[in-house]
């Protein structure tokens, strides 16, 4: 499975490493991905997620079953 936040969408930038010298060559940025268990109450389940930690902040502010309503209305599967 690839790197990207399922609550965010965000996925891997790319850009250039520079060295003292001005060198560069290309690298990536990765993500801060947790693979995190979240207990959800109206389904009385655990659901399994890969998320950020942006990821988990909007989580915290929206609450879980608002954004996996926004998940789901983009299809995205848990």
């Amino acid at each position: 499975m690839s790197q990207y936040c399922q609550v965010t969408g965000r996925k891997p930038s790319f850009g250039n490493k520079v060295s003292h010298a001005h060198n560069k060559s290309r690298r990536r940025f990765n993500l801060n991905l947790f693979k995190k268990r979240f207990w959800h109450p109206d389904e009385h389940r655990w659901v399994s997620l890969k998320v950020s930690a942006k990821g988990l902040r909007i989580i915290d502010k929206k609450g879980l079953p608002a954004v996996l309503r926004e998940m789901k209305a983009r299809g995205e599967k848990f």
